[in-house]
């Protein structure tokens, strides 16, 4: 290199200032916007030199006054202009960079061509301007006036020199990284032979740059700027330097310190004068970022094992760092992805998540490269692979991080039938953390899907079906299109001769003057359009082409011009006399071509441009129907899988855990908004939630209800209400009793809120119910019912209004419609002081209100009607009679007087006989030639008349007349003490006796007790007194049911064995005079609804006299193996109540239960599986029951299989969680092993010990208990369940407990393989032989079937069929008093009519005493 520049005293600095002018034009460079003149010494420069971005930017036209490089000198010119600048520099100084900037910039652009000796001149050359800036700045910084454009001239010399300095070195420091890689040492400490070329003095170089700049950047430049700002463009071209240094690897050699030192100083400066401490620090904490990284990922699973804490220290590093900076985790990704092979889980969690942030952050979009699009995918693969981790921790938040994509729409579109299926799958997962993240992805993905806002696959079926039969036929209609005949030139050329002959004439000959001025300016104008081609052959092709498509004016004048044009082609060579005979052999030459040219002219000929045009469109048409089809597939497929994860998420609803209940009722929600097909089931199943005692599941509940139907949406307050009905009206169609009691939570809460929608909604709702709106039926009875739940918060909104609801409902009308008026009468009870719970006087209506006017008359009427809906309304009419009528007895009495005169007159008359011995009721074929028939349905609606009346008179007396009796006594007391003023000494003993009877419970007692005794007497006596009306119907309700044979009428059966069971609710001596009746109609009625009612009776007869029931309540638990499933149902939910509310003790019987968690019907295993979750809350209930079960369930006799067993028992031993429970089972199971007497039962109890949560206090009495089972070992059964307990124990015990554990397996394993005479001692053979010497000649029976013997349901009674028509004969009344009946011809008993009733020993004779409440207590209830 050459010298350094002199430095040189201002006084020995060339006068070059003297020049008057100088021109960039002199140089051969034109600058744009660029006039340099120099006047009195100064520099007037009109143009501003800005610090690019980017190095190319340079070239590019900037703005007004900005400078712009002209002239980018090759590089075969660039030593020359380097010598130019060399010399300018010695003559003009440092100023010369402001001519020569373009030089410079040249080898910037060329470095990569240009030769090292150029740009290490170059490099020289920047020194020395640079360091000749630094000496002469001083001066001019320390004056005191400074002109304008000299402050510019320095200010731009000086922004150029360090920017062409910066980038020259960048570059250099580049290549010689490069170079120090290639000549890396070589054996003996040698470097090789590259090394001795090239940069060899780089580092001394290098750090003269470095001193240059800080000499520079030390003095305060920052004046030359206006007002003091640097650009920051400036000081980071110096700081990229700075940094790009520091990354070179060889900066921390010790022969590097000095350069190190001054990048250090650089910056200081830079921090302290330029304000770059932001900058550097952040750079700073970037470059360390990337070595944490690194070193992260660099670490071992067996240093992360050993690290324990630091593992999560990483982890939240990385994924807080990936959410701030995600660009910077791609260059170190693939370091950090080998952590998740690895054991840590924390580690794995925190990659996937850095994966995730990329995905959503950088990788998106649809702008990538192929790379980009590789990258992403790959990164995809990978989440979707650790979906399925075999931590759940990390599964849980994988599905977070799709979540988080999925709402920021950066998951392809391919993707997503597949992420949606791993979804659904994770539904299943036994992580309730990632059940929950399954479900929110779910939502998201309905939320935010590409495809439609109505997801319904029944909806898309059709359209799909449609456009894929269009699509088939459109590719059957390409493919059967015939192709088209190919015409040989020669024969086309024979077609347009004669035609063609006549235009050559034409454009020859004209006829007449005036033909030929048109003919030239015809000629004239079409020369513009016929324009002759660049070649001869071009032309020709033009001129075929006219000829082709019928143009042959336009071919014959194109023909004639291209002779002029090219009088030298052979092709037109003829035309040198222009006459019709050379014109058409040309004309014939170019159509039909030679022999060679035929084919290459006939590929350069295009097809019509009609028929292309046509196949273009064709085609588009096809590609848009594929689209559409795919389109529609997809969602189809896409609404497929969401209908199967609501299939999954609504079993979740009713799950233990609350946020897992939460998550699925907001996916309800989502769902339900979208339109997916059976969505408004989730939200019906979660409606009975509103009763929850969790408040957080009834709050989340409520609020999805009115999110989805309590907040319409529409234009104005009135198209609100009517939404809101319509939703409303919606959900309640063919809903259940239940659903509509829970729906009457929400919409209460709604009509007692305040909202300015309660009047509008309301008058909306009268409008449907009166018929003012054309509605259906359906939307009518909806409109009555949210009438009922707003009376909930208001009262008057039905009081008001009760004249319209006869009218409407009740009123002639209302034998048309049962349902309409049975769903009147229910809102109408809404206002009554039972629903409403008021207190004070009693709400009652006369009498003679029209209201029961039109109730009496409905139901009178109806009795002899044959409605199927009648006896709703019956039920709910008579309900209200009770509830709002006064002394409803005697309008009760009137009631049934007068429908049983009216069936009366209809056997009188002999109306309405039916013919069909089904549907009649007579004795015998003799018999009824002389008795009168009755209608066996209106019989039934008769029976079942009173039976209800029966019901609710009780009821009436119990908790009317009772509560009555009790406001009555207390208003008289308060009135009592009012009157009269005690004296203090009475007062005082008064006060003591209050005080006394209140310590012992008895104040109020003898009072209530008198009037509960007087309801008894009532109930006891007189309800079915000789003269009381109800006594009548009696023996013929009994007469009914224990002769099923003669009354075989199905829906009479069920009505009078229902109201047989009602009348038995009246007194102890009516239940214990028909108890074995009712058991023999539940165990022997062939009618699956006979027997289900029968349940729910004895249900309530139970809680009632429970000293009567319970010697029966073997037979209640009979019916849970009956063989038809809905009475089974029926079985297990009334045990389930009576055994949760104590009624019941809970006995080995329990084991019933059990065998339903297998039940077929999945209704039932839920209901069972309900019973027992309830059940365990009740201390130690679960955990006394479960040996008599092991031992019922593992009896020979059931035959249940061994799948099925272990089923019950894994279910049953996941509720005891105790450990002195499970020591204290241990124990028991051990022991039953002594009175065990088969292999299938040895087997079941070791199964059951392998079930339970070992623990080691728990193996410590197993190891106890080893003489218990010890012999058993030899079989596989015993064996192999208890060693794989050994195998549960092992895991994560302590050393000296694994010790334990593996000798006791020794233990096993020896008796099992060689018996246990070979191992025991000779002292122990001997004992064994003298306690037990029978137990070796146990005789081993042979295992059960497998399987469960479903035909034990209901075979513990034969069936009716066996026993004949006449099957059932109760015993004889007790009662002497002849009693008024109503006499049918049917009733007249057979003198050979044998008794049925059940024999003496399948009644219960011994009876257990069970303790009842007071009657003060159960009067409260």
């Amino acid at each position: 290199m050459t010298e350094n520049l002199h430095r040189q005293n201002p006084s020995s600095v060339p006068q070059w200032r003297d020049l008057q002018c100088y021109s960039i034009k002199s140089q051969n460079r034109h600058r744009a916007d660029v006039v340099a003149v120099r006047t009195t010494g100064v520099t007037d420069m009109s143009w501003d030199f800005f610090v690019p971005v980017c190095t190319g930017d340079l070239v590019k036209s900037g703005g007004i006054n900005q400078y712009v490089v002209q002239d980018v000198v090759s590089p075969k010119q660039l030593p020359a202009s380097l010598s130019r600048f060399k010399a300018a520099l010695r003559s003009q100084g440092p100023l010369c960079i402001l001519e020569h900037f373009d030089t410079c910039y040249s080898v910037l652009q060329h470095c990569n061509s240009v030769e090292l000796g150029v740009k290490e001149d170059t490099l020289e050359l920047l020194v020395q301007v640079v360091n000749g800036l630094a000496a002469t700045l001083p001066a001019l910084l320390m004056a005191t006036s400074v002109s304008a454009a000299e402050r510019k001239e320095k200010l731009n010399a000086v922004k150029m020199s360090v920017f062409l300095i910066c980038k020259l070195t960048e570059t250099l420091e580049v290549f010689s990284c490069r170079q120090s890689i290639v000549t890396a040492p070589g054996k003996g400490g040698k470097k090789g032979k590259a090394g001795g070329e090239g940069l060899m003095q780089w580092d001394t170089e290098r750090e003269k740059v470095l001193q240059a700049l800080v000499q520079l950047l030390q003095l305060d430049i920052r004046s030359l700027w206006n007002l003091s700002l640097v650009e920051e463009e400036f000081i980071s071209c110096v700081t990229c330097c700075c940094y790009k240094v520091l990354e070179n690897p060889t900066i921390s050699h010790v022969k590097s310190k000095p350069t190190r030192d001054c990048i250090i100083h650089l910056l200081g400066v830079l921090i302290k004068k330029y304000n770059h401490l932001i900058g550097a620090s952040v750079k700073v904490i970037q470059s360390i970022i990337g070595e944490v990284i690194r070193e992260i990922g660099q670490k071992s699973s067996e240093e992360l094992a050993r690290e324990g804490s630091g593992v999560k220290a990483f982890s939240t590093f990385l994924s807080e760092l990936s959410g701030l900076v995600p660009e910077l985790m791609i260059p170190n990704i693939s370091v950090l992805i080998t952590h998740l092979e690895g054991e840590s889980h924390t580690m794995r969690v925190a990659v996937c998540e850095v994966l995730g942030d990329i995905l959503v952050r950088v990788l998106c979009g649809d702008g990538l490269d192929e790379s980009g699009k590789a990258d992403r995918d790959r990164f995809f693969d990978t989440l979707q692979e650790h979906l399925h981790d075999t931590h759940s921790h990390v599964r849980a938040r994988v599905l977070q991080v799709y979540t988080r994509i999925v709402n920021s729409k950066a998951l392809p579109l391919c993707k997503y039938s597949e992420v949606m299926e791993l979804a659904v799958g994770r539904l299943m997962d036994k992580s309730i953390n990632a059940v929950k993240s399954a479900i929110q992805l779910l939502a998201a993905f309905i939320a935010h899907n590409p495809y439609s806002c109505k997801l319904s696959s029944a909806d898309l079926k059709i359209p799909l079906e449609k456009e894929t039969v269009k699509l088939r036929a459109m590719k059957e209609k390409l493919e059967g299109k015939a192709p088209v005949a190919v015409i040989k030139a020669s024969e086309l050329w024979a077609a347009m001769e004669p035609e063609l002959l006549i235009t050559v004439g034409t454009e020859l000959e004209p006829s007449s003057d005036t033909e030929k001025d048109q003919q030239e300016d015809e000629n004239d104008q079409d020369v513009e359009e016929e324009k002759v081609a660049e070649d001869d052959r071009s032309t020709a092709v033009m001129i075929a082409q006219y000829l082709r498509v019928n143009k042959y004016r336009n071919a014959v004048r194109l023909c004639i011009k291209a002779h002029s044009c090219f009088p030298e082609s052979e092709r037109f060579a003829s035309l040198s006399t222009v006459t019709p005979e050379t014109l058409m052999e040309t004309l014939a030459l170019i159509f039909k071509g030679s022999d060679e040219d035929a084919a290459e002219l006939s590929q350069n000929l295009p097809p019509t441009p009609q028929k292309e045009g046509e196949k273009e469109g064709e085609d588009g048409e096809l590609k848009k129907q594929e689209m559409l089809v795919q389109y529609l597939k997809d969602t189809e497929t896409f609404a497929l899988q969401v209908e199967r994860a609501i299939s999954v998420i609504n079993t979740m609803l009713y799950m233990k855990t609350t946020s897992v209940v939460q998550e699925a009722v907001q996916f309800c929600v989502t769902v339900c908004e979208f339109s997916v097909a059976n969505s408004v089931s989730g939200v019906r199943k979660m409606l009975p939630l509103v009763w929850s005692t969790d408040t957080a599941i009834k709050d989340a509940v409520v609020q999805a209800y009115r999110r989805l139907y309590l907040n319409p949406q529409g234009d104005n307050i009135r198209m609100k209400a009517h939404t809101l009905v319509d939703s409303l009206s919606e959900l309640m169609v063919d809903a259940s009793l239940g659903t509509i009691q829970c729906l009457e939570e929400i919409v209460q809460e709604f009509f007692g809120g305040g909202s300015n929608l309660q009047s509008t909604v309301v008058q909306v709702l009268w409008e449907r119910f009166t018929g003012k709106r054309e509605t259906s039926g359906l939307n009518r009875r909806a409109a009555v019912l949210l009438l009922g739940m707003a009376t909930r918060a208001e009262r008057e909104v039905v009081l008001s209004n009760l004249d319209t609801l006869c009218s409407v409902a009740l009123g002639e009308k209302v034998t048309e419609d049962f349902l309409l008026a049975r769903d009147t009468v229910i809102t109408i009870c809404s206002i009554t002081d039972h629903i409403r719970q008021s207190k004070g006087a009693p709400f009652r209506l006369p009498q003679d209100h029209q209201l029961f006017t039109c109730l009496t008359q409905a139901l009178a009427e109806g009795v002899v009607m044959e409605d199927p809906y009648w006896q709703g309304f019956m039920e709910q009419a008579v309900r209200l009679i009770y509830f709002l009528a006064e002394s409803p007895d005697q309008l009760c009495s009137r009631l049934v007087q007068r429908s049983a005169r009216l069936l009366l007159d209809q056997i009188a008359e002999g109306g309405e006989v039916n013919k069909d011995s089904g549907q009649t009721l007579d004795g015998s074929q003799e018999s009824s030639e002389q008795c009168e028939q009755v209608n066996c349905v209106c019989l039934a609606q008769l029976l079942a008349l009173t039976g209800c009346v029966a019901f609710w008179q009780v009821s009436h007396l119990e908790r009317s007349v009772s509560a009555e009796l009790r406001r009555r006594r207390g208003e008289t007391e308060e009135r009592e003490e009012k009157e009269k003023v005690p004296s203090s000494k009475a007062k005082q003993q008064s006060a003591n006796e209050s005080a006394m009877e209140e310590e012992l419970g008895l104040m109020g007692a003898s009072a209530e007790d008198t009037e509960a005794e007087l309801i008894r007497k009532i109930c006891e006596t007189e309800l079915l007194a000789d003269e009381n009306l109800l006594c009548a119907f009696l023996p013929l309700l009994v007469k009914v049911c224990s002769s099923p044979g003669r009354y075989s009428h199905p829906q009479l059966t069920t009505a009078a064995c229902l109201a047989l069971s009602q009348y038995m609710m009246i007194s102890p001596s009516v239940c214990q005079e028909n108890i074995r009746l009712i058991f023999t109609v539940l165990e022997r009625s062939t009618l699956p609804v006979v027997r289900a009612n029968a349940l729910i009776a004895l249900g309530d007869l139970t809680v009632r006299f429970p000293n009567i029931l319970e010697p029966w309540t073997q037979n209640l638990y009979a019916r849970l193996s009956d063989e038809v499933p809905s009475v089974r149902q029926t079985a297990v939910t009334v045990l389930t109540q009576l055994v949760l509310k104590d009624v019941l003790k809970v006995k080995g019987q329990v084991s019933e239960v059990a065998v339903l968690l297998i039940d077929p019907e999945s209704h039932i295993t839920s209901l069972a599986l309900n019973f027992f979750n309830e059940l365990a809350t009740k201390d130690n209930a679960i955990y006394n029951l479960l040996p008599d079960i092991i031992s019922r369930l593992s009896d020979p006799e059931r035959g249940m299989s061994s799948e099925d067993f272990n089923t019950i028992m894994k279910q049953l031993f996941s509720y005891i969680t105790k450990e002195r429970q499970t020591e204290s089972l241990v124990e028991k199971l051990c022991q039953r092993f002594r009175t065990a007497k088969t292999e299938r039962q040895w087997c079941d109890l070791a199964t059951s010990l392998s079930l339970l949560s070992m623990c080691e206090r728990g193996f410590k009495r197993l190891q106890e208990c080893w003489e218990c089972y010890s012999d058993k070992l030899t079989e596989p059964g015993v064996y192999q369940p208890l060693l794989s307990i050994t195998a549960k124990l092992r895991r994560g015990a302590k050393a000296l407990f694994k010790a334990q554990v593996d000798e006791f397996e020794k233990r096993l394993t020896a008796v099992h393989t060689r018996g246990l005479e070979n191992v025991e001692s000779p002292e122990m053979d001997e004992e064994n032989q003298k306690q037990g010497s029978s137990e070796k000649t146990v005789s081993r029976t042979p295992l059960p079937t497998r399987g469960r013997t479903r035909s034990k349901r209901g075979q513990a009674k034969p069936s009716s069929s066996t026993y004949g028509d006449e099957s059932f004969v109760t015993p004889q009344k007790s009662r002497k008093s002849k009693k008024p009946v109503i006499t049918f011809s049917s009733d007249e008993e057979e003198e050979d009519e044998e008794d049925a009733v059940m024999a003496e020993s399948e009644t219960p004779k011994v009876t257990t005493p069970i303790a009842r409440t007071s009657r003060r207590a159960r009067l409260r209830n």
